[in-house]
């Protein structure tokens, strides 16, 4: 009876054994240091400044200065798509004389963007001439592609939407945008401060 009892004793240890080692296996798989992912070269502590240049379809250069510290998520949200193509080719369907020019809708009516909303970084920033914003819903945090540049001071505006950047040149191409006009690219330029 002893011995019977000791085999299956020992049986039920190898089973034991046997299901749990595949899991002790992954437990210690899981344990293990993963090799860190490669980091970005450092660039001598050097600042970079980053630009965008839209080039207009008919003709025309806007030159725009971004505001990284008064909203960083919203800058490097443009300065990815641009860099990916995405406004290129893409219309400003929007024209409010004396109010605002508005594009980066990939469907041009207004109703479309990049597939995802970003979150509002209001700040200090003030509507005046020149400015660039997103646009959004009225809904927080429905920005994503579509942005607008003011033709004249819009103080209203202030602290409602999320301003990114100002036209530094190109201001009288600006004021010439129509319904319908495209932009050729954004380009996105990186300087050394």
């Amino acid at each position: 009876m002893n011995a019977r009892i000791a085999t299956i004793t020992l049986v039920a240890l190898f089973a034991v054994f046997a299901l749990a080692s595949p899991g002790l296996v992954d437990q210690a798989r899981a344990q293990q240091p993963t090799p860190p992912a490669p980091k970005e070269a450092p660039k001598g502590g050097k600042k970079v400044k980053q630009t965008a240049v839209i080039t207009m379809e008919k003709g025309g250069v806007i030159n725009i200065e971004f505001f990284p510290e008064d909203a960083p998520k919203t800058v490097e949200n443009f300065v990815t798509l641009a860099k990916k193509g995405f406004y290129d080719g893409v219309t400003f369907h929007r024209v409010e004389p004396n109010f605002v020019v508005q594009g980066g809708d990939p469907k041009g009516n207004g109703t479309g963007g990049p597939g995802y909303t970003i979150k509002d970084e209001f700040n200090k920033q003030k509507h005046v001439r020149g400015v660039v914003a997103m646009a959004r819903t009225q809904a927080p945090n429905s920005a994503g592609s579509q942005f607008y540049i003011t033709l004249a001071p819009a103080h209203f505006l202030d602290g409602q939407y999320t301003v990114f950047g100002r036209v530094t040149s190109g201001m009288e191409v600006v004021d010439k945008i129509k319904v319908g006009d495209k932009m050729k690219s954004v380009k996105v330029i990186e300087a050394a401060q």
